[in-house]
């Protein structure tokens, strides 16, 4: 049953997440939420992870979901439920788009898809500031803030941005600070 429920869960995903595997974090949370397969601290920890790892990250957060619910199995049905839809869509709009790439509402529908997707991005985003930097369980306010973490999360956008620094060494780099400075 669970690999069902998996399955299915994770196929709504892939039809719904516009954007890519940043845009799956809000519907990983509510799945935590109604499931407790994951706390919402666990996810946190593994977009980390899935983000260093090869591969798209919304397949590894659903392999990963998937394992912690049904082990290799799990792991394979959750990473099928994600990806299903893609394979499905793309190949009828390859199919279909060849006749109406200059119809109007075609052209509509993808551009509203784009806000869309910029909007799941920003909430992921948005999402991974504040459990980066944000300590709710600080014993007084103004220790809430990790400024450690915010002076990291600064020079690396500086080096990546600015300097041209491979994303893979500011990874590295990152690793090796957190040990340092004990984040």
């Amino acid at each position: 049953m669970i690999l069902l429920l998996l399955f299915a869960e994770f196929f709504k995903i892939g039809v719904f997440a516009v954007g890519g595997g940043l845009a799956t974090f809000p519907f990983l949370y509510q799945l935590a939420a109604t499931y407790h397969w994951m706390s919402p601290e666990m996810i946190g920890n593994m977009q980390a992870v899935a983000q260093s790892l090869p591969g798209a990250i919304g397949v590894n957060m659903a392999a990963y979901t998937g394992f912690l619910c049904g082990g290799i199995p799990g792991a394979a049905v959750a990473i099928l439920g994600l990806v299903s839809p893609s394979i499905i869509v793309t190949l009828i709009i390859a199919r279909m788009l060849q006749g109406f790439k200059e119809n109007q509402v075609v052209q509509g529908v993808f551009s509203g898809l784009r806000p869309a997707a910029g909007g799941l991005l920003l909430a992921a985003g948005f999402g991974a500031l504040q459990r980066s930097l944000y300590h709710a369980s600080a014993p007084v306010w103004y220790e809430s803030f990790r400024w450690r973490e915010g002076l990291l999360l600064v020079v690396l956008f500086v080096l990546i941005f600015k300097g041209k620094i491979h994303p893979i060494i500011c990874i590295a780099l990152a690793g090796v600070a957190g040990v340092v400075l004990g984040l």
